[in-house]
């Protein structure tokens, strides 16, 4: 895609401000608030808000607000995103300014994984109760990781993202990550994750996973994590996890198989006691989808009062061809 000599020029206006572009590069290294901006660059907030806005006008960067707070990232155009990156690429990490953001940006990050800590140590002994039931986590995804495959896509949506585990294991495969939660504090631990395992290609947000706050059309894999359970309305979750799909786009569900163990519903809000093959298979099939696959992991040491973890994978009917009149189109057809 190309753009006219009037929009390149307004382009580079705003990015050729020195505060500007230390914004992009700190962006460039994942999303931020105005006060971490703020801290980082040691400028007031009505300064730094005005250059967000011009960088904002001009495409180059994106907002999402979660709560009460607004977080900003690179754009999420292909294009522009690419531009902005080629642009960072070139400033030298050696710049003694560049040398003391980062430094400051460290700061802030750190912040970010002290309360993640501290969330964890308040929940660990519920999440590890839960765990001791069921396979360990390292087997699913393993077998997750054989699924996909080894080839590098556009694009990957969590829904559900929780600790953001399944971006972190994707992310070498995707160019674009996007978890979403409801859960501010989950929330709080997956960038604090990402932040530490050093992933600049993956963003979370506030989200319902019913509305999720992303473009339709645009993903290449979906997952949906031990989500399910703790819906009212599954059927509804996987026929608008199908409608993000790119065509021929892939769904990947993970949840448990039918149990009885009521203490699940009573004390961790789960309202579903699992799923079977029949459920997910009608699902899918409600939504569009086709069943791939899907494979069964027994309990440890196959524990009868343990629970059996099930994964499923769907892809989407649709084909996608090129479109004669235009190489880099693609064109939307249904098989």
């Amino acid at each position: 895609m190309h753009i006219s000599l009037d929009t390149m020029v307004d382009t580079l206006k705003a990015a050729a401000e020195s505060s500007r572009l230390r914004i992009l590069v700190l962006l460039a290294r994942g999303d931020l608030t105005v006060s971490d901006l703020t801290e980082i660059l040691g400028q007031s907030q009505p300064r730094v808000s005005r250059h967000l806005k011009l960088l904002l006008d001009a495409g180059l960067i994106g907002r999402y607000q979660e709560g009460s707070w607004a977080f900003f990232r690179l754009t999420d155009i292909d294009n522009s995103r690419d531009f902005v990156q080629r642009l960072v690429s070139g400033i030298s990490e050696a710049d003694p300014q560049v040398v003391r953001d980062l430094e400051r940006l460290a700061a802030v990050k750190r912040k970010r994984q002290d309360r993640a800590a501290e969330y964890f140590s308040e929940n660990a002994a519920s999440w590890d109760h839960i765990r001791s039931l069921h396979v360990p986590d390292r087997a699913v995804e393993a077998a997750l990781i054989r699924l996909v495959g080894k080839r590098p896509f556009q694009s990957m949506l969590d829904l559900g993202t929780g600790t953001g585990r399944l971006l972190e294991i994707f992310a070498p495969l995707y160019r674009r990550g996007v978890g979403i939660d409801m859960s501010r504090e989950m929330l709080t631990v997956a960038r604090a994750n990402l932040d530490k395992a050093g992933i600049a290609n993956a963003q979370v947000r506030q989200g319902d996973i019913f509305s999720p706050p992303v473009e339709r059309n645009a993903f290449d894999l979906v997952t949906i994590h031990q989500v399910l359970h703790y819906l009212d309305d599954p059927a509804r979750a996987i026929a608008e996890a199908a409608r993000l799909l790119r065509p021929s786009g892939r769904l990947i569900v993970v949840d448990f198989a039918p149990h009885n163990l009521e203490f699940l519903r009573d004390q961790h809000a789960h309202m579903r006691l699992g799923f079977s093959d029949r459920q997910m298979s009608d699902w899918f099939e409600e939504a569009g989808l086709d069943v791939e696959d899907s494979q069964e992991f027994e309990p440890r040491g196959g524990n009868e009062a343990g629970l059996t973890v099930k994964l499923w994978l769907g892809r989407d009917r649709r084909l996608l061809i090129a479109d004669p009149s235009n190489d880099s189109l693609p064109v939307r057809e249904t098989a």
